[in-house]
Protein backbone atom coordinates (compact mmCIF):
# COMPACT_ATOMS: atom_id res chain seq x y z
CA UNK A 1 0.00 0.00 0.00
CA UNK A 2 1.64 3.48 -0.89
CA UNK A 3 1.31 6.31 1.52
CA UNK A 4 -1.52 7.93 -0.28
CA UNK A 5 -3.49 4.74 -0.36
CA UNK A 6 -2.94 4.68 3.54
CA UNK A 7 -3.90 8.82 4.19
CA UNK A 8 -6.73 7.85 1.84
CA UNK A 9 -8.00 4.44 3.56
CA UNK A 10 -7.16 5.91 7.44
CA UNK A 11 -7.70 9.96 6.99
CA UNK A 12 -10.58 9.59 4.81
CA UNK A 13 -8.37 12.17 2.53
CA UNK A 14 -6.78 11.79 -0.69
CA UNK A 15 -3.88 14.13 -1.08
CA UNK A 16 -3.73 16.33 -4.30
CA UNK A 17 0.09 17.14 -3.88
CA UNK A 18 1.87 13.77 -2.89
CA UNK A 19 4.86 16.11 -1.86
CA UNK A 20 2.96 17.35 1.70
CA UNK A 21 2.41 13.79 2.51
CA UNK A 22 5.64 12.91 2.26
CA UNK A 23 6.77 15.98 4.14
CA UNK A 24 4.13 15.20 7.08
CA UNK A 25 5.36 11.63 7.52
CA UNK A 26 9.29 12.46 7.72
CA UNK A 27 11.03 13.83 11.25
CA UNK A 28 13.68 16.24 11.60
CA UNK A 29 15.93 13.53 11.79
CA UNK A 30 15.63 11.91 8.81
CA UNK A 31 15.71 15.52 6.29
CA UNK A 32 15.84 19.00 6.66
CA UNK A 33 12.50 18.93 5.05
CA UNK A 34 10.40 17.46 7.97
CA UNK A 35 6.95 17.89 9.33
CA UNK A 36 7.86 20.41 11.70
CA UNK A 37 6.18 23.59 10.47
CA UNK A 38 3.57 21.38 9.19
CA UNK A 39 3.08 20.15 12.71
CA UNK A 40 3.03 24.11 14.21
CA UNK A 41 0.06 24.84 11.62
CA UNK A 42 -1.88 21.38 12.49
CA UNK A 43 -1.72 21.91 16.47
CA UNK A 44 -3.14 25.44 16.17
CA UNK A 45 -5.97 24.83 13.31
CA UNK A 46 -6.67 20.98 15.42
CA UNK A 47 -7.35 23.85 19.21
CA UNK A 48 -9.56 25.54 16.67
CA UNK A 49 -11.50 22.44 14.85
CA UNK A 50 -11.85 21.07 18.82
CA UNK A 51 -12.84 24.32 20.34
CA UNK A 52 -15.48 24.86 17.60
CA UNK A 53 -16.99 21.25 18.23
CA UNK A 54 -16.83 21.40 22.05
CA UNK A 55 -18.65 25.04 21.60
CA UNK A 56 -21.60 23.27 19.58
CA UNK A 57 -21.49 19.91 21.61
CA UNK A 58 -21.74 21.52 25.35
CA UNK A 59 -23.52 24.26 25.09
CA UNK A 60 -23.98 24.55 28.57
CA UNK A 61 -20.26 24.32 29.44
CA UNK A 62 -18.25 27.08 31.01
CA UNK A 63 -14.99 28.36 29.71
CA UNK A 64 -13.03 26.65 31.92
CA UNK A 65 -15.08 23.28 31.12
CA UNK A 66 -14.27 23.36 27.29
CA UNK A 67 -10.85 24.59 27.98
CA UNK A 68 -10.27 20.97 30.12
CA UNK A 69 -11.92 19.03 27.45
CA UNK A 70 -9.64 20.41 24.61
CA UNK A 71 -6.92 20.05 26.36
CA UNK A 72 -8.02 16.05 27.14
CA UNK A 73 -8.68 15.48 23.47
CA UNK A 74 -5.20 17.09 21.42
CA UNK A 75 -2.95 16.04 24.24
CA UNK A 76 -0.16 14.16 23.69
CA UNK A 77 -0.89 10.96 25.17
CA UNK A 78 -4.47 11.12 23.07
CA UNK A 79 -2.99 11.68 19.68
CA UNK A 80 -0.43 9.40 20.08
CA UNK A 81 -3.08 6.48 20.68
CA UNK A 82 -5.09 8.02 17.29
CA UNK A 83 -1.57 7.48 15.89
CA UNK A 84 -1.12 3.91 16.51
CA UNK A 85 -4.40 2.81 15.74
CA UNK A 86 -3.98 4.13 12.17
CA UNK A 87 -0.66 2.57 11.86
CA UNK A 88 1.22 5.68 11.59
CA UNK A 89 4.07 4.68 13.29
CA UNK A 90 5.10 2.22 9.49
CA UNK A 91 4.72 5.14 7.54
CA UNK A 92 7.13 7.36 9.51
CA UNK A 93 10.13 8.29 7.90
CA UNK A 94 12.96 8.88 10.42
CA UNK A 95 16.85 9.19 10.30
CA UNK A 96 19.18 6.11 10.92
CA UNK A 97 19.88 6.96 14.61
CA UNK A 98 16.06 7.64 15.66
CA UNK A 99 14.93 4.34 14.18
CA UNK A 100 17.45 2.34 16.02
CA UNK A 101 16.45 4.16 18.78
CA UNK A 102 12.53 3.31 18.50
CA UNK A 103 11.77 6.96 17.79
CA UNK A 104 8.58 5.92 15.63
CA UNK A 105 6.80 4.48 18.94
CA UNK A 106 7.56 7.65 21.12
CA UNK A 107 4.46 9.51 22.31
CA UNK A 108 5.84 12.74 21.29
CA UNK A 109 6.86 11.86 17.70
CA UNK A 110 3.50 10.12 16.73
CA UNK A 111 1.83 13.43 18.07
CA UNK A 112 3.73 15.53 16.30
CA UNK A 113 3.49 13.80 12.84
CA UNK A 114 -0.58 12.87 13.38
CA UNK A 115 -0.75 17.59 13.65
CA UNK A 116 1.60 17.67 10.60
CA UNK A 117 -0.34 15.35 8.78
CA UNK A 118 -3.30 17.67 9.83
CA UNK A 119 -1.23 20.61 9.00
CA UNK A 120 -0.76 19.25 5.57
CA UNK A 121 -4.22 18.63 4.68
CA UNK A 122 -5.29 21.72 5.54
CA UNK A 123 -2.60 23.46 2.96
CA UNK A 124 -3.50 20.72 0.70
CA UNK A 125 -7.41 20.90 0.48
CA UNK A 126 -8.45 23.42 2.79
CA UNK A 127 -10.10 23.95 6.12
CA UNK A 128 -13.02 22.18 5.26
CA UNK A 129 -10.91 19.22 4.08
CA UNK A 130 -8.95 19.71 7.74
CA UNK A 131 -12.07 19.97 9.27
CA UNK A 132 -13.82 16.50 8.16
CA UNK A 133 -10.43 14.67 8.93
CA UNK A 134 -10.29 15.59 12.47
CA UNK A 135 -14.40 15.14 13.12
CA UNK A 136 -13.11 11.47 11.16
CA UNK A 137 -10.48 10.96 14.03
CA UNK A 138 -11.92 12.20 16.94
CA UNK A 139 -16.02 10.71 16.33
CA UNK A 140 -15.29 8.11 19.00
CA UNK A 141 -13.55 10.28 22.06
CA UNK A 142 -16.59 13.41 20.60
CA UNK A 143 -19.32 10.83 21.30
CA UNK A 144 -18.20 10.06 25.02
CA UNK A 145 -16.72 13.32 26.41
CA UNK A 146 -16.17 12.29 30.53
CA UNK A 147 -17.29 14.92 32.59
CA UNK A 148 -14.74 18.18 33.18
CA UNK A 149 -14.97 18.10 36.82
CA UNK A 150 -13.04 14.30 36.19
CA UNK A 151 -10.43 15.70 34.24
CA UNK A 152 -8.67 18.27 36.41
CA UNK A 153 -4.91 17.58 36.50
CA UNK A 154 -3.25 15.47 39.71
CA UNK A 155 -1.99 18.60 40.84
CA UNK A 156 -5.32 21.07 40.69
CA UNK A 157 -6.87 18.29 42.83
CA UNK A 158 -4.16 17.60 45.19
CA UNK A 159 -3.65 21.60 45.86
CA UNK A 160 -7.93 22.10 46.41
CA UNK A 161 -7.74 19.02 48.80
CA UNK A 162 -5.32 20.65 51.02
CA UNK A 163 -6.56 24.05 50.79
CA UNK A 164 -10.43 22.90 51.42
CA UNK A 165 -8.88 21.17 54.62
CA UNK A 166 -6.60 24.36 55.71
CA UNK A 167 -3.33 22.38 55.10
CA UNK A 168 -0.31 24.29 52.98
CA UNK A 169 0.12 23.93 49.31
CA UNK A 170 2.58 21.02 48.36
CA UNK A 171 6.43 21.86 47.54
CA UNK A 172 8.10 19.86 44.04
CA UNK A 173 11.51 19.10 44.01
CA UNK A 174 13.61 17.42 41.14
CA UNK A 175 15.27 14.44 42.61
CA UNK A 176 16.96 13.32 39.31
CA UNK A 177 16.65 13.34 36.03
CA UNK A 178 18.79 10.23 34.20
CA UNK A 179 18.93 9.33 30.41
CA UNK A 180 19.60 10.76 27.41
CA UNK A 181 18.56 14.06 26.24
CA UNK A 182 16.01 12.67 23.98
CA UNK A 183 14.90 10.31 26.36
CA UNK A 184 14.99 11.69 29.98
CA UNK A 185 13.38 10.18 33.10
CA UNK A 186 12.94 12.81 36.00
CA UNK A 187 12.01 11.57 39.38
CA UNK A 188 10.32 14.20 41.43
CA UNK A 189 9.34 14.58 45.09
CA UNK A 190 5.67 16.08 45.74
CA UNK A 191 6.01 16.69 49.96
CA UNK A 192 3.86 19.36 52.56
CA UNK A 193 6.34 19.80 54.60
CA UNK A 194 4.46 21.21 57.49
CA UNK A 195 2.82 17.59 58.00
CA UNK A 196 5.22 15.64 56.54
CA UNK A 197 3.42 14.38 53.81
CA UNK A 198 5.68 13.46 50.65
CA UNK A 199 5.75 11.00 47.90
CA UNK A 200 7.77 10.22 44.81
CA UNK A 201 6.71 10.47 40.64
CA UNK A 202 8.81 9.35 37.73
CA UNK A 203 7.78 10.45 34.33
CA UNK A 204 9.49 11.70 30.71
CA UNK A 205 9.19 15.27 31.62
CA UNK A 206 9.21 17.28 35.17
CA UNK A 207 5.71 18.16 34.39
CA UNK A 208 4.63 14.63 34.06
CA UNK A 209 6.56 13.65 37.14
CA UNK A 210 4.97 16.36 39.29
CA UNK A 211 1.96 15.17 37.98
CA UNK A 212 2.46 11.00 39.05
CA UNK A 213 3.83 12.35 42.25
CA UNK A 214 0.76 14.47 43.11
CA UNK A 215 -1.81 11.82 42.50
CA UNK A 216 0.43 9.29 44.66
CA UNK A 217 0.34 11.93 47.30
CA UNK A 218 -3.34 12.54 46.66
CA UNK A 219 -4.37 8.98 46.79
CA UNK A 220 -2.36 7.96 49.72
CA UNK A 221 -4.07 10.98 51.68
CA UNK A 222 -7.47 10.02 50.60
CA UNK A 223 -6.96 6.50 51.49
CA UNK A 224 -5.88 7.68 55.19
CA UNK A 225 -8.97 9.71 55.57
CA UNK A 226 -6.86 12.71 56.64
Amino acid sequence: MTRLDWAERHLKYRFDNADLLQQALTHRSASKRNNERLEFLGDAFLNFAIAQRLYELRSEATEGDLSRLRAFLVRGSTLAEIARTLGLEQQLLLGPGELRSGGGRRESVLANALEGLIGAILLDGGARAAQRCIDVLFAERLESLPEPENLKDAKTRLQEWLQARGHELPDYTVESAVGEPHEKTFTVICSVPADGWSSRGSGSSRRKAEQDAAEKLLASLIDDKR
